[in-house]
């Protein structure tokens, strides 16, 4: 079992159907991006690299992302995605820690070398167009041999130490996530198109593995981002498109829909299927992107540890507006995706009542193998089979899953992770800062954003502007505080823990 086989295939079948966009501008048929990705395999292990050896993509968007992917399969190689907004000194943590060996990197991200590494390549440089030079005979390119266990993936995110955690997926979890889209997110065509503007090195570049499957077309837009009026207009032009999208995306969208007087025929036209998943969408936000651009929703909900499967509100379901429920199921994240049982349980793991809130834990082919190098953590996640996901929910008596709370105080903004300890960790490091608590406070634009609660140290002046500049040169720019409230004691309990509850209520305030 191999990913690459699915590339294989469709060169053989449709050599000549156009694969990869750029934009409006076919860059590569399937024939053309399976030969340049068996010319990289073969120099990859030409240049010494083994099936096993991890491979770092720390890129924005771009078409050759796709041809990088299925070259490091096509070798039998394990690919590390990285966050492009990530600060390279972030990085460079990642690096050490999954024992990386080359990475392919876009120069606005990585302007200079990333530490640790034998060999950083700029994938618009002459060194990657002649790493990326195709392969004389692409079919006759050996695809490594690899079973259904072995690592295909290494995604990090963020773990409770406040440092990121090495998911582990293998072969068998992304065949399952590709097939389980057919089931219960999506039918695809090899007419059809998706689109990349959410960063390929999440899910949204996970779902390259399905439509590949159906041999469709693979769009990345010129801008390599999110600009609504380009994604209309590629969708026009193209055909209408498929996309994964974070709710603040969904809202983007559907404001510039609204603001262009577009109604749900001609949104229909340049969008067939918006996946939306990865943070909370409020009911009122996906009711009223329905009344605007029609039925094109699909919600999701996964876990990096268990990769775009959990469970799935179908288009069906949202459009079911004389169901008795309705409103409650629009509020809910759907029910479990086929490949996967939903449970909620207790502390233990025990399953709770229909109605009764407790902690989501979710079992089938696509969970995680565990953490890189962290047997602790995959002993507190992983429990009889059972994903323990933190995240904090009910069932109700028809399956569909409506999520609470989390149990840990990760925030989401704008479908990006952010752990408060990592923010904290950085904060206490400033002149002048006593002690900080992090929380998350709701925004409509951005789901949540980052709210930071300073004590400052007795007789030192603290200034918002000296605690942002401080953030910026050591961590990612969207994992930066919002907000900073001075303050002159953090609440506690008896046991000298900070009462988050209480902060989050004043953030909120």
């Amino acid at each position: 079992m191999n990913l690459a086989h699915l590339l294989l295939r469709q060169a053989r079948q449709a050599p000549d159907r156009p694969a990869v966009f750029s934009g409006t501008q076919c860059v590569a048929t399937h024939a053309e991006w399976a030969a340049r990705s068996a010319g990289l395999a073969q120099r990859m292990r030409e240049a010494g690299l083994v099936p096993g050896d991890r491979v770092l993509l720390f890129m924005h968007n771009h078409p050759r992302y796709l041809e990088l992917l299925w070259a490091a399969w096509w070798a039998g190689l394990v690919v590390v995605p990285v966050n492009a907004k990530l600060h390279p000194k972030e990085v460079e943590w990642i690096v050490d820690d999954a024992q990386a060996r080359w990475a392919f990197v876009t120069a606005d991200v990585a302007p200079s070398a990333l530490a640790g590494l034998e060999r950083q390549v700029e994938i618009e440089s002459a060194q990657a167009d002649l790493l990326l030079a195709p392969a004389r005979d692409a079919l006759a390119v050996p695809v490594a041999e690899r079973g259904p266990d072995d690592l295909a993936w290494l995604f990090y995110t963020s773990g409770t130490t406040g440092r990121p955690k090495g998911v582990m997926l293998t072969l068998r979890n992304l065949m399952t996530m590709g097939l389980g889209y057919f089931v219960d997110v999506d039918a695809v065509s090899a007419q059809d198109a998706i689109v990349y503007g959410a960063p390929m090195s999440h899910g949204a570049g996970l779902y390259a593995i399905p439509h590949l499957m159906a041999g469709a077309r693979h769009v990345v837009p010129a801008s390599r981002g999110v600009d609504p009026a380009e994604l209309f207009d590629l969708g026009w032009q193209l055909g209408p498109l498929s996309t994964f999208a974070a709710p603040t995306i969904v809202k983007r969208l559907v404001d510039y829909a609204q603001q262009a007087g577009l109604g749900p025929e001609r949104c229909a036209q340049a969008f067939k299927t918006i996946v939306y998943g990865g943070a909370p969408m409020y009911r009122a936000d996906i009711e009223r992107a329905l009344r605007v651009m029609g039925p094109r929703f699909v919600q999701i909900y996964g876990q990096g540890e268990t990769p775009m499967v959990g469970t799935a509100l179908s288009r069906h379901h949202l459009a079911d507006a004389g169901h008795p429920r309705h409103l409650e199921r629009l509020a809910s994240v759907g029910v479990a995706q086929t490949p996967v049982r939903i449970r909620v349980g207790d502390t233990n793991g025990r399953e709770l009542a229909a109605g009764t809130v407790g902690e989501v834990l979710v079992k089938g082919d696509s969970v995680m193998a565990g953490y890189w190098r962290n047997p602790a953590a995959t002993t507190a996640a992983l429990r009889d089979g059972w994903l323990f996901t933190g995240d904090v929910g009910c069932l109700d008596a028809d399956g569909f899953l409506t999520l609470k709370d989390r149990s840990k105080d990760l925030i989401i903004s704008g479908g990006s992770n952010i752990y408060p300890r990592e923010v904290e960790e950085v904060l206490l490091t400033a002149p002048g800062v006593a002690e900080v608590a992090v929380v998350g406070a709701p925004d409509p634009e951005w789901g949540e954003v980052v709210v930071a609660f300073v004590v400052p140290r007795p007789g030192d002046a603290l200034s918002t502007d000296l605690l942002d500049r401080h953030c910026l040169a050591r961590m990612a720019r969207f994992k930066r505080p919002k907000r900073y409230v001075m303050v002159d004691t953090l609440p506690k309990n008896n046991y000298g823990k900070v009462l988050k509850t209480v902060l989050r209520e004043r953030a909120e305030g």
